[in-house]
């Protein structure tokens, strides 16, 4: 089994899902199948059947978390190591393409949160950016064509 990177946020995420699932969302599925089991047949029963598929999808989803937090190594970014773009860095570039400024954070694919800039280092930009330095110029190619990014900042 290998180790997941993951910022503290994300493990933090992922812990407190877990949680909600184990706590809240199984025992509420549980009373849910209860319910519909005390209607009669369950033949025929599409409460029964829905409830008892979302027990199945929470539980799938818990081993899933399990796993994950079981794996999750933290790591936090630290820029005195020669300023080099790694794991958990924040990144400010210049999209020469369109002549804009954008700042990602570089995260696990389970923190990914494209509306606040948080990409994976496993994503076209991600992989393109690892091992780049502030003044660099890197080239990616991603579903929506090429792009140009110069690295303004390393944090």
């Amino acid at each position: 089994m290998d180790n997941i990177p993951v910022t503290q946020e994300t493990y933090d995420q992922l812990k407190q899902e877990l949680e909600n699932l184990k706590k809240v969302e199984r025992p509420k599925i549980i009373d849910e199948i209860a319910e519909a089991r005390a209607q009669g047949d369950l033949s025929e029963n599409f409460a029964y059947h829905a409830a008892k598929d979302r027990q199945g999808e929470i539980e799938s989803r818990i081993n899933y978390l399990e796993d994950r937090v079981a794996r999750a190594v933290i790591i936090k970014y630290d820029a005195s190591q020669g300023g080099e773009i790694k794991f958990g860095a924040t990144v400010k570039l210049h999209n020469k393409k369109n002549n804009r400024e954008i700042t990602y954070t570089i995260v696990s694919p389970e923190g990914v949160d494209a509306i606040n800039g948080k990409i994976s280092f496993t994503s076209p930009i991600g992989k393109a950016l690892l091992g780049k330095k502030k003044g660099d110029t890197v080239e990616v190619i991603t579903p929506k064509g090429k792009n140009v990014f110069e690295v303004l900042d390393v944090q």
